[in-house]
């Protein structure tokens, strides 16, 4: 199973290319796609080229299929050529709810049993905000329901949402995002968190703008992503290191813990200047949790 979730790199499953490319690069998760990069006359070509992809790899925990949404045909069709092949895990599209989970589990639970494959190994991440509907029910991946064990991560995606909208602009002519797109990120960010699941940052469609990716991976990275999707191999070396925790952090934050283990009972220290209280030390204690976990 794989430990880590800093990038996600998306590759269209109607090209072997591309996919073995994905499958190659140093991407903690290769996303192989089924859905907006595959027009629907290539689906069933695709379906069969990413079980193939799967079947050839010795690291399937770390090649993941972006399905159909589930109110669509294909959604079944997908699962039930791909699943037999034992995804690390599906990304569902255009999630509205943890019905949609739970819709997502039973198909899994089904499948898994049919095709010998343990119970729950494979676990889902989902799109939470590319509909209307979807924006009104981010709260609901926290509560108690069926699937929810395998729910290990949420993202957001502006470009669905923006069509549904028939909005003509995403993005204003400084780059940042319009206030829907900021107010589906925010939700993204606190329904994974709520849920105890990871947040993962959309897409940088300008994949050649590398300088600038690694302004936003960082950012992202500060707001409290754990990590982000990519649409090019080029953009993995950036977000891998964005989302990495350099020396300078781990010492600090070594050092945060260490001040309070040597002042117990104090609700506050003074490190560097800076008068530091009981949530610097919950990050502090978190971030050296998340090194030491990714360490094996």
């Amino acid at each position: 199973m794989a430990t880590k979730m800093r990038s996600w790199l998306f590759a269209p499953g109607d090209s072997e290319r591309k996919m073995g490319k994905a499958i190659a690069s140093h991407a903690d998760i290769a996303l192989l796609d089924l859905e907006d990069s595959v027009v629907p006359e290539n689906r069933p070509a695709a379906r069969k080229l990413v079980a193939e992809a799967l079947g050839a790899s010795s690291d399937r925990a770390r090649i993941w299929v972006r399905i159909n949404p589930l109110d669509t045909p294909d959604a079944v069709l997908d699962l039930t050529a791909i699943v037999p092949s034992a995804p690390g895990g599906l990304f569902l599209p255009k999630a509205e709810g943890a019905h949609h989970i739970t819709q997502l589990h039973h198909y899994l639970t089904a499948l898994e049993a049919t095709h010998g494959l343990e119970q729950g190994s494979t676990r889902i991440a989902a799109l939470i905000t590319e509909t209307p509907a979807a924006m009104y029910t981010t709260r609901e991946y926290a509560a108690e329901y069926p699937g929810k064990e395998r729910l290990v991560g949420l993202s957001w995606g502006a470009e669905d949402l923006s069509s549904a909208l028939g909005a003509r602009e995403q993005r204003g002519p400084d780059g940042e995002y319009a206030h829907v797109y900021e107010l589906a990120r925010s939700l993204c960010l606190l329904a994974s968190v709520n849920a105890g699941v990871a947040p993962i940052e959309t897409v940088q469609p300008e994949f050649r703008d590398l300088p600038a990716l690694e302004v936003r991976a960082r950012r992202c990275r500060a707001a409290g992503f754990r990590g982000m999707l990519a649409i090019h191999p080029a953009q993995i070396a950036p977000i891998n290191a964005a989302f990495t925790p350099n020396a300078d952090e781990i010492a600090h934050a070594r050092a945060v813990v260490r001040a309070f283990a040597d002042n117990p009972g104090a609700g506050t220290i003074a490190i560097d200047g800076a008068m530091l209280d009981r949530p610097h030390l919950a990050l502090a204690q978190r971030l050296l949790a998340e090194v030491s976990h990714d360490a094996f």
